[in-house]
């Protein structure tokens, strides 16, 4: 996959580079992923897999069609409508979402306070690896999803959007 993580600067606290480490280990790891989003209870991304969302000196994304800011608004709508259904059929809470489409799948797992971890994949991924591997991730992510870290996240892509 060409878009990898970029690893945060000296000044990001030591959650921040394990989560950005937690994530460029995701995409590493598992073939056939096309865009990889992180993304808070109230929607905004957190946490992505393109280039020029996490690097600041890489060049800014040519279009928004399959971008990580595109994948993290679908995350978020997904994620609540889910939410939403599960409340109706009091099912409790929702662990995972899958989407199989003729042109690719989409993932859509639970981290903690309502974040969510959200992956566009190829048509041909194998979906038990990308699941496992989302797995692991939101094992690692939950512990260190603070709050605070949220906060910190916000505020590097709101800084890296100025700049």
């Amino acid at each position: 996959m060409s878009s990898k993580p970029a690893v945060p600067g000296i000044s990001a606290s030591t959650e921040a580079r394990n989560l950005h480490w937690l994530l460029t280990n995701l995409v590493d790891e598992v073939p056939g992923l096309l865009s990889v989003a992180v993304v808070s209870s109230d929607g905004l991304l957190l946490l992505s897999s393109d280039p020029g969302h996490n690097d600041e000196s890489a060049p800014a994304p040519t279009g928004p069609r399959g971008s990580s800011a595109d994948l993290a608004t679908v995350v978020s709508g997904l994620g609540s409508l889910t939410i939403g259904a599960a409340r109706l059929m009091e099912a409790g809470g929702v662990k995972q979402t899958m989407v199989a489409m003729d042109e690719g799948s989409l993932f859509v797992m639970s981290i903690s306070d309502g974040s969510l971890l959200g992956v566009h994949a190829t048509p041909d991924c194998d979906m038990s690896v990308v699941a496992y591997h989302m797995a692991l991730f939101v094992g690692r992510a939950g512990h260190v999803l603070t709050p605070e870290l949220r906060s910190e996240l916000r505020q590097s892509r709101e800084r890296s959007r100025v700049q």
